[in-house]
């Protein structure tokens, strides 16, 4: 049931991945720019990410077979409102690849996220219709917000990291429930994601 409302969602709510995956490559090219406003854009392009999923998935599809989707999109809402006031409003958000383990880890995650988190369900035997794409499935979109979260300039926000960390959990939970095989991906990548942030924060202190 759970992987064939993704099949009805993609179906219903087509093209919009293909716009999604074209804001993805769209921050690939503004991680090279080093202009505030390109920050502001990729903030912009997340919250509208997260937004979308709350209201499509969460709220409208996932609410019809699990209570619990509706306080999953209110707090799918809630990021994006974070990341529109610290990235669009205020301007904090400066997002850089660096040449550090973290740097690297926070590129790679992201790119996990657009091109090969897609390809797993149908690698595990699934239909291409229930791939679950960035920008308009849950999963793809919180891998790759906590990756570009760590190529954000300055202290690390945590204030930013919890919500995506919160979705990792209940994520993989679901899919470890479900004995699916790819349950570890989510709660891997976040670990990651924490150890590396928690090891930016004391070297910054050390500093």
């Amino acid at each position: 049931t759970y992987y064939r409302l993704f099949e009805l969602y993609n179906l219903d709510i087509w093209p919009a991945q293909i716009a999604a995956l074209a804001l993805g490559g769209a921050i690939l090219l503004l991680l090279r720019r080093h202009e505030p406003w390109a920050g502001r854009i990729i903030a912009a392009i997340l919250a509208a990410g997260w937004l979308f999923v709350a209201w499509e998935f969460h709220s409208k599809r996932y609410a019809t077979i699990n209570w619990a989707a509706t306080y999953f999109a209110a707090g799918f809402a809630a990021q994006s409102m974070l990341l529109i006031w610290t990235g669009v409003v205020s301007g904090h958000l400066r997002f850089r690849p660096g040449r550090d383990l973290t740097g690297r880890a926070g590129l790679c995650l992201f790119l996990f996220a657009l091109a090969l988190q897609p390809l797993i369900g149908p690698l595990l035997g699934r239909p291409w219709a229930q791939a679950e794409i960035f920008g308009v499935a849950p999963d793809p979109t919180t891998v790759a917000t906590l990756g570009l979260l760590l190529l954000a300039k300055g202290r690390v926000r945590w204030e930013l990291l919890l919500i995506p960390v919160l979705w990792a959990a209940i994520g993989g939970a679901t899919l470890w429930t479900m004995g699916a095989p790819d349950a570890f991906v989510m709660p891997a990548a976040t670990a990651l994601v924490v150890a590396l942030a928690g090891w930016r924060s004391l070297s910054a202190r050390a500093r």
